[in-house]
């Protein structure tokens, strides 16, 4: 009987520890698909959202810089 309640134990202790386990197991499905997809992403040279945000601000930099240029000037250039 000693061998069974060990047994049962044991069972008891894995039970518990299953929806941690299954949590991180789908953590880590979870980032091995997102490195998938941004792999076949880049391969088909797809834009990402990174991209594009730095893209725009890129763009809204420049456009400031041009702003600058074309306001008209109190003081003369020298």
């Amino acid at each position: 009987m000693p061998a069974s309640h060990g047994i049962v134990e044991a069972l008891e202790e894995l039970l518990g520890e299953l929806p941690s386990r299954v949590r991180g197991g789908r953590t880590r499905a979870g980032e091995q698909t997102m490195a998938l997809l941004r792999g076949i992403a880049e391969e088909l040279h797809l834009v990402t959202r990174d991209d594009l945000d730095e893209l725009e601000l890129r763009v809204a930099q420049l456009e400031h810089r041009l702003s600058l240029l074309e306001a008209p000037h109190d003081e003369p250039r020298s």
